[in-house]
């Protein structure tokens, strides 16, 4: 990184990044394609699937979509890490993932009841975009400050990233609300759109501003860019795995981002199917999420810089824990408006203190590839939550024991959490840039 105008131009660019793609995350992945898709798209009697000689119904497509395409990045991101890393095309890489997902998401405006395959086509593209773009966008944390400030710099960006997807989705709400003059389908439709818009938008100006120094390694004569990234990764995997701190925090953060996802993807269903709440409690609710997760990253961050970064993390589990049993004997809407803002005040905080942690245990030469690694866990951990909550709600006959279970993960990643030596996970960043 060059000198300090620098570093801050590409800090700004950085945030703004995060200010750009969250607008995917909240108006198209949070709340509006779900509902379209399962309202509109899919036929009611459900579509059949010729291969597997079953009809199946929208929830089962969305979540096949959702999952197989994080996990296609999941799969590759530390390959593609390692090769961003030598060669020193981290931000090509976030540009290329930047473009494919905003274009796939503004495409979104031309679905129509029935095309489910080309639904689920735009948004695989758009959640490719979206999770291997963040593979990039995170590897260059460790780059922009010293390991002391890494926890401020995290929050700003999850700050600037629930600003921006709340701001979006608040017109959206507007416009689905106010829906008259439109009809209620291209209303949605548009606002699907705009998020693929407003993503493309300021995400080509963030990249604008941000800067990577050039490549300080060479491709070795005779040997694939693909090989060597393979290769790479591969020996980095094997160094790794000789440091037990290291894989313990990966351990944690797999369990209570699991429980952290399980919330946020089940909460609307739980408040709709085992509650009974009305929509518009639901998406107001939602609403107030991003606007608190804001200042709550902030806050966060200030904390850490304190206390500390793993005892700050280890405190919002806690709170992540009473958010579990209160939801678990919760009967009345405006409960659920107070365990919302408790949920926004952590989330950001929880989620960015995690991010920056990681980024102090791996080396800067090598953080694009260490961030794929960390990706792989992140997306597997938002896998086996809901998995868990359909399993004990289909056995149990309630949701209010799956909500329960999730007081459970946020436990163990908790007593995992705080095994984890920062000092020794540390010391890998040096051994492991040898």
């Amino acid at each position: 990184m060059k000198g300090g105008t620098e570093r801050d131009r590409t800090v700004f660019g950085w945030c703004l990044y995060d200010w750009a793609n969250s607008a995917f995350a909240t108006t198209t992945v949070g709340a509006m394609l779900p509902v379209y898709f399962a309202d509109a798209v899919v036929p009611k009697a459900g579509v059949r699937v010729p291969v597997l000689d079953v009809t199946t119904n929208a929830t089962t497509l969305w979540g096949v979509t959702v999952g197989g395409s994080a996990l296609i990045v999941a799969l590759v991101a530390p390959t593609l890490g390692a090769i961003a890393d030598f060669s020193a095309r981290k931000k090509l890489f976030l540009t290329f993932f930047c473009c494919i997902g905003g274009l796939s998401a503004t495409s979104m405006y031309v679905l129509r009841p029935g095309d489910v395959g080309l639904a689920m086509l735009l948004m695989a593209v758009g959640n490719i975009g979206f999770v291997g773009g963040n593979v990039f966008y995170d590897a260059f944390l460790p780059h922009l400050a010293e390991p002391d400030r890494l926890d401020a710099v995290s929050g700003r960006g999850y700050a600037c990233g629930y600003a921006g997807g709340g701001l979006l989705f608040l017109i959206n709400l507007l416009v689905v609300q106010y829906h008259e003059a439109l009809g209620l389908g291209t209303a949605v439709r548009l606002s699907l759109c705009s998020a693929g818009l407003w993503w493309l938008g300021f995400g080509l100006v963030a990249l604008h501003f941000m800067y990577e120094a050039p490549a300080v390694e060479l491709l070795p004569r005779g040997v694939s860019t693909v090989a060597f990234g393979i290769q790479r990764t591969w020996q980095t995997f094997r160094k790794a795995l000789r440091h037990r701190h290291l894989w313990m925090f990966l351990a944690a953060f797999m369990i209570y981002n699991d429980a952290i996802q399980t919330v946020l993807s089940m909460a609307a269903i739980y408040g709709k199917a085992e509650l009974g709440f009305e929509m518009g409690t639901l998406l107001g609710c939602f609403l107030m999420i991003q606007i608190v997760a804001a200042p709550g990253a902030l806050l966060f961050g200030w904390i850490a810089g304190r206390v500390g970064t793993k005892r700050t993390i280890m405190g919002s589990l806690l709170v992540w824990m009473g958010v579990a049993f209160y939801a678990y004997r919760m009967t009345q809407p405006s409960e659920f408006w107070i365990l919302g803002g408790i949920v926004g005040l952590v989330l950001g905080g929880s989620q960015a203190l995690s991010r920056s942690l990681y980024g102090a245990f791996i080396p800067k030469e090598a953080s694009a590839e260490f961030y794929g690694f960390f990706s792989v866990f992140n997306k597997f951990s938002a896998v086996w939550g809901p998995l868990v909550f359909g399993i004990v709600r289909h056995y149990s006959g309630t949701s209010r024991l799956s909500i329960l279970l999730t007081g459970v993960f946020f436990l163990i990643g908790l007593v995992l959490l705080g095994l984890v030596d920062e000092e020794k996970a540390a010391e890998a960043r040096g051994v492991l840039q040898e």
